[in-house]
């Protein structure tokens, strides 16, 4: 996904349910930077939910998702998720990073996505543990998207019970990624 497809997506979605977004998925890097390397962006999805009625999401996933005619023609989609399916840093949504654009509708002024903050984003795949997960935790420290240290200290605004097994993951990386350049 690039950001034109992002943006896409974005401005799909809040049309839809005629709200802000939050993005929480790997797609979020996209509202931080604009041409991320390439192992950031291959997910065909961008993971999101209404901000003011999380409940919403459904009507994201029935006019956009996994299968729609718009994943069929455009060959991407908007994948409804909910707030409870990320496990992220106490004080998130203070650094959410905010993309607005133009709306579909011009009347309805503007389409704005709420993107989860690059240190937040890597340590909430790192608390997910997914293969795929780690894999772009991976590839986000391998092309030096954000400080290792950084990433070290937001374990602590972990929820605790996630804190033990991100730490392990985070400094597994470390080591590999150490192998690698040693």
């Amino acid at each position: 996904m690039n950001r034109d497809a992002f943006i896409h997506v974005l401005r799909a979605a809040a049309a839809v349910v005629e709200d802000e977004l939050v993005i929480v998925g790997s797609q979020a890097i996209l509202g931080s930077l604009d041409d991320p390397p390439e192992p950031l962006v291959r997910s065909l999805e961008v993971d999101m939910y209404p901000k003011s009625d999380p409940d919403r999401a459904i009507e994201i996933d029935g006019a956009l998702g996994d299968g729609s005619r718009f994943h069929q023609h455009y060959g991407y989609y908007a994948h409804a998720v909910g707030p409870e399916t990320i496990t992220v840093p106490a004080g998130w949504e203070e650094r959410l990073v905010r993309v607005e654009v133009p709306a579909i509708q011009r009347r309805a002024g503007s389409a704005v996505g709420w993107c989860l903050s690059i240190p937040d984003l890597l340590l909430a795949k790192l608390a997910a543990g997914r293969p795929d997960d780690v894999a772009f935790v991976e590839a986000a420290l391998r092309e030096g998207i954000h400080p290792l240290d950084d990433l070290r200290r937001g374990i602590d605004l972990l929820p605790e019970h996630a804190r033990e097994l991100t730490s392990e993951r985070l400094e597994g990386l470390a080591a590999k990624l150490n192998r690698k350049n040693g």
